[in-house]
């Protein structure tokens, strides 16, 4: 901890989080308990779940119940799954819950958060708009180990070969890399891609 607060560091990184910080990274900023609860009385600061807080000032972000969930989950926590496939905007379906990948150790229970335990590599890693979350090729095998129904993994890839996110090459070294029904499950919509 700063021996002072640096009110400018906090922004700084609430700033990165569409507004959100946990006590964590304000304690890490020089905000003791006392403070970061004498800015809350004030209005400074809204609670907005256990350790996590928001700038009051700061303007309403998108996908901030995104933001929300991995800050009270854990810099560990990688969205993923269903969640991940509408951050990239690759289905219409609205996931219940936040899906959010943790490594076996980092695994818990939090209101309205689906953990996933896997040990994800860096390179099945990226950010978006500021968030951690699985690559799209790692999302599309997390949805098909899943269960997710085989129409809606054919749209999302379908998607992603139309936008640019992923490409036939990186596919068939998923599925060769996967092998089983998780590789036939990624090869039968490139076929029918081509088909279109």
């Amino acid at each position: 901890m700063k021996s002072s607060p640096d009110p400018q560091e906090l922004y700084r990184i609430a700033e990165s989080q569409a507004g959100y910080f946990t006590a964590r990274q304000a304690h890490a900023a020089g905000f003791s308990f006392a403070l970061l609860n004498y800015h809350l009385k004030q209005g400074r600061f809204l609670r907005v779940r256990r350790g996590v807080y928001r700038l009051a000032q700061f303007p309403e972000m998108p996908h901030a119940d995104l933001f929300v969930a991995w800050l009270a989950a854990g810099e560990k926590a990688v969205l993923s799954h269903e969640s991940a496939l509408a951050l990239y905007g690759l289905t219409d379906l609205l996931p219940a819950e936040i899906h959010l990948t943790v490594p076996r150790t980092a695994s818990r229970r939090l209101p309205g958060i689906r953990f996933h335990t896997a040990r994800l590599h860096a390179e099945e890693i990226t950010r978006r708009q500021g968030l951690p979350v699985t690559t799209p090729a790692r999302t599309i095998v997390d949805l098909i180990r899943s269960g997710m129904a085989e129409e809606w993994v054919r749209q999302a890839i379908h998607q992603a070969l139309a936008r640019g996110m992923l490409n036939e090459t990186m596919l068939r070294e998923e599925a060769a890399r996967r092998g089983g029904y998780v590789a036939q499950m990624i090869l039968s919509p490139l076929e029918k891609f081509h088909a279109l």
